[in-house]
């Protein structure tokens, strides 16, 4: 049996789509890295050159005061049909050490079907899916699109609500699609319903003028990264729970996962236990979680024996669904100055932007053609999951224009190590993401999947 038309139409998209995210993946677009902004400026102008080339009607790069580079495109509604926004992100995290890489970061490589290198999954590939699928309709969807591929995500988003309120009437839409999330499996499609929210603070302790011989001054006087690790060890009691009052602690029904393969997945070492309480899926996704980012203190090859007067570190802390992230943020911060020890001195900031927790019901008729899409393109029922990690632009988008439906979709699976070293995208499941999110324009805008008609 022949493929359908917009089977083949996809098909015949993704060797391009492929050979474009590769050159994306090139661009080293870290926004969070000053030294990069020229390079997160032009990954920008390269995607507004392909939305151009994707038949968009109009295209803009656009930013907030202050702000990274976003695109804007818009390809035209047809009488009587919804507009759907698709967004994405070609901002990326920083490498964590390009010798790490098995191959360099920055140049896509394959290995056993699967693209290696920074942005491939997260989330230029979502960029790409969007553009795959508006190159199968030969630049003619069925339904109105908007494009917005943002570009500093993995910065928190800081400036999006400035450029929600500068272009809301550009960005007004039926339907989200964030091409921003992952499967639990390659052939197994997800729709996430639920992700954390997210607070940083800066915490700098300090107990000295300047530093002192600890040999002659050690004993009656403490140093401040003692009591800078004091304070930090408070932030989990002894079962690994977070310990910090007042954030909101959820449950969730989602089927236990399987602690051997997540394990794997993960890349724990042999005897290290997990931490905290509930199912691995309620401690991932519908729980608070606590973590140490970064200390400044000397290196331990650049350590001399002095007390140290001044010590600070990074705390990140994600919010289960329900919370909100001032009340969070001031709850960390208060925890905080409760447990610095010895009367030290202690300033707490913010730092990078805030998220706030997002959660939805997948009813309606948007996400019953998702169903029907992803199911048809990747061979099983999409499944709904929940994400540990978090978006800022869905909830502020959701604020923003609350008739929407928003479905978070994505082409990343748990072997990607978004974030990670050796981040990579199966390119098998990236041709499935791209044909779902086709058949879900068609299905949205009343078309039979098994009559899809694309343009000659």
């Amino acid at each position: 049996m022949p493929p359908s038309p917009v089977t083949a139409a996809v098909e015949a998209a993704l060797p391009g789509a492929r050979a474009d995210l590769e050159r994306l993946v090139r661009i080293p677009s870290i926004w969070a890295d000053p030294a990069r902004a020229d390079d997160t400026r032009r990954s920008a102008d390269a995607v507004a050159e392909l939305a151009r080339a994707a038949g968009a009607a109009d295209v803009s790069v656009v930013a907030a005061e202050g702000g990274a580079p976003a695109v804007l495109a818009h390809w035209p509604a047809p009488e009587g049909a919804p507009t759907v926004l698709l967004y994405a992100h070609h901002d990326v995290q920083p490498t964590g050490g390009d010798d790490e890489w098995t191959s360099p970061p920055f140049e896509p490589t394959e290995r056993a079907g699967r693209l290696y290198g920074r942005g491939a999954a997260d989330d230029k590939a979502g960029v790409m899916t969007h553009l795959a699928v508006l190159r199968a309709y030969d630049g003619r969807p069925p339904v109105g699109v908007t494009l917005f591929v943002e570009g500093e995500e993995e910065s928190g988003s800081p400036t999006l609500p400035a450029l929600l309120r500068e272009h809301h009437e550009a960005l007004a839409c039926d339907v989200i699609v964030i091409a921003d999330a992952g499967n639990p499996a390659v052939d197994v499609p997800a729709l996430t319903t639920s992700l954390r929210g997210l607070v940083d603070v800066v915490v700098e302790v300090s107990m000295l003028e300047r530093p002192v011989h600890s040999g002659v001054y050690g004993g009656p006087v403490g140093d401040a990264l003692t009591a800078l690790c004091r304070t930090l060890a408070s932030l989990h009691d002894e079962n690994g729970e977070v310990a910090v009052p007042g954030l909101v602690h959820g449950t969730s029904q989602a089927p236990e996962f399987d602690e051997a393969t997540f394990r794997s997945d993960v890349g724990l070492l042999d005897g290290v236990e997990l931490i905290g309480c509930g199912t691995i899926p309620e401690r991932s996704w519908n729980k608070p979680a606590a973590a140490v980012l970064g200390i400044d203190a000397p290196g331990v090859d650049d350590s001399s024996n002095v007390l140290l007067p001044r010590a600070r570190a990074a705390v990140s802390l994600r919010l289960a669904p329900g919370d909100d992230a001032t009340k969070a943020r001031d709850a960390l911060t208060e925890h905080l100055r409760a447990h610095v020890p010895w009367g030290a001195r202690v300033d707490i900031r913010p730092h990078h932007g805030t998220a706030e927790p997002f959660s939805i019901e997948a009813t309606g008729t948007a996400y019953d053609a998702a169903r029907r899409s992803y199911a048809h393109a990747f061979g099983n029922a999409a499944v709904e999951t929940g994400i540990g990690g978090s978006i800022p632009f869905i909830a502020e988008f959701a604020r923003t224009f609350p008739g929407a439906a928003v479905l978070v979709t994505g082409v990343g699976d748990p072997a990607s190590r978004w974030h990670g070293i050796d981040e990579s995208l199966d390119l098998g499941m990236f041709g499935r993401g791209v044909l779902a999110e086709a058949l879900l324009l068609a299905d949205l805008a009343g078309i039979d999947q098994g009559g899809i008609q694309v343009a000659d």
